[in-house]
């Protein structure tokens, strides 16, 4: 059994995203958006690989608009990829496991 993704609100976002030891990464998402759901079972899926190299989090912008307003978020799902509390890039918002591990490999390792 895949273990959920821990949501995270705009209230505690700086804190949660500044106190991580790992980097951070934060799928925004809304309800009924089916694009949404399918990334984040891959980021379920993704979370039991990389545990202790990486944080995700996910952050419903229906309930949360201070975060996704200041990232000029415009289409989701979005994903974030912050290091030592600060944001590093977007990564490409939807693909499989795989692809997201390398693309964050890469925003990691330059």
């Amino acid at each position: 059994m895949m273990t959920p993704l821990q949501a995270v609100t705009d209230r505690e976002f700086d804190r949660v995203v500044e106190i991580s030891s790992l980097p951070v990464l934060v799928e925004f998402w809304k309800p009924g958006c089916g694009h949404c759901r399918a990334l984040m079972v891959e980021l379920e899926r993704l979370q039991e690989e990389v545990e202790a190299r990486l944080l995700i989090l996910t952050m419903n912008v229906d309930d949360n608009f201070q975060i996704p307003a200041e990232l000029e978020i415009s289409s989701l799902p979005a994903l974030a990829l912050y290091r030592n509390g600060e944001f590093v890039k977007f990564i490409g918002g939807v693909g499989k496991q795989e692809e997201i591990a390398k693309q964050i490999e890469i925003a990691l390792s330059s």
